[in-house]
């Protein structure tokens, strides 16, 4: 009983700092086309992003602090440098907020 009580309360810390701080932003067009690290052709019209703290393949859902909407993403590609941004394609990020903003507070939760 006791090692469920324990693996709990490290799945909910995990989740709790894995949600704290973070910000987005999207890609430039440039990158449109071109191969990610996953070696999927990077596309602004699926729900994907970059992240250097979340492993290519994870799903994470994205909210934007501000007005709590939220997206659901694949990890398909790494950067940027910042551990705590995430790079969204323009398709996500705009589900969650408009582009004229180009980097928001968000929530992110690894599924």
């Amino acid at each position: 009983m006791k090692s469920i009580k324990f693996n709990l309360i490290l799945i909910l810390a995990g989740v709790m700092l894995a949600s704290f701080n973070y910000e987005a932003t999207y890609y430039a067009d440039y990158f449109n086309g071109r191969p990610t690290r996953s070696g999927e052709i990077f596309s602004q019209d699926k729900l994907t992003c970059a992240s250097n703290k979340f492993a290519i393949g994870s799903r994470l859902k994205i909210t934007n602090k501000e007005n709590g909407k939220s997206v659901t993403v694949r990890v398909n590609d790494t950067g940027p440098s910042d551990l705590k941004v995430v790079d969204l394609s323009k398709k996500a990020f705009r589900k969650i907020a408009d582009l004229e903003k180009g980097r928001i507070k968000i929530k992110v939760i690894k599924l």
